[in-house]
């Protein structure tokens, strides 16, 4: 019985790749809700603020009201909005809506015009 001393194929690097938008937009979608997961203790301090008087309720709102807290809000809702849409895209490709690479294309550049359209638009209102 002969041993086989080839090595397993290595994975390919990411270096290899060329960027697509499909690719950014799977990036993305995790990048989004990893984000909104560490905004999430912001967000429950602004509930708990509300919750527990005047006072601290105007320290909460004058937070919110800085630079900071404008930037986060936005980034806040930039990311939701983004997460939102695309895992909209992601159930159409679990059931089987998008399944040609022509329609995956598609879906990704219609949720990432969408959500850079939401962000101005967004932008332009806070």
């Amino acid at each position: 019985m002969e041993m086989n001393n080839q090595q397993p194929p290595l994975s390919p690097r990411l270096s290899i790749y060329r960027w697509r938008l499909t690719m950014f937009a799977s990036i993305a979608h995790r990048a989004s809700g990893i984000f909104l997961v560490f905004v999430i203790p912001a967000a429950l301090w602004l509930l708990l603020a509300m919750a527990h008087g005047s006072i601290s309720y105007m320290y909460g709102l004058a937070w919110l009201q800085s630079a900071t807290g404008t930037v986060v809000l936005w980034l806040t809702c930039v990311a939701l909005f983004y997460h939102f849409s695309n895992g909209i895209r992601f159930l159409l490709l679990d059931i089987g809506k998008t399944d040609s690479r022509e329609a995956m294309k598609l879906s990704a550049k219609i949720v990432v015009f969408t959500t850079i359209l939401f962000a101005l638009i967004l932008a332009v209102k806070i």
